[in-house]
């Protein structure tokens, strides 16, 4: 997994790490039991505190992600389909809404999105 932050985002580091090993997860790019890097490794390759890299791995086992096993690391916990996939609607809501945004304040109607939206998802 490659993971890049940015020392200028509003968003503070921690939450970054946390917010892209969540993502991966929930697209499966960090498979169920895969091991994470260790809190030293990643928090040398950031070039960041390891305070830094910790907090983002204790928000992640709070929240179900990640389980941490002392002495062995941090691994993906099996998550359920139906939680992941409420996640995942929550996010393209979020979207959808800010693309009601543009519509309304652009003047596109509902039918030209729909009729966008069908021709995207097609070409998929």
């Amino acid at each position: 997994m490659n993971l890049i932050i940015s020392n200028n985002s509003e968003t503070p580091i921690y939450m970054q790490i946390k917010n892209k090993m969540k993502n991966a997860i929930n697209t499966n790019e960090l498979k169920e039991t895969e091991a994470l890097p260790s809190v030293r490794n990643l928090a040398k390759d950031l070039r960041i505190s390891v305070l830094t890299v910790k907090k983002a791995y204790d928000e992640l086992e709070q929240e179900g992600y990640i389980k941490t096993v002392q002495g062995k690391g941090s691994f993906v916990i099996p998550r359920n389909k139906e939680l992941v996939k409420e996640e995942q609607i929550k996010t393209i809501e979020e979207h959808i809404d800010k693309i009601i945004k543009i519509a309304k304040i652009t003047d596109i109607s509902k039918e030209e999105i729909i009729d966008l939206f069908n021709y995207l998802y097609e070409e998929e």
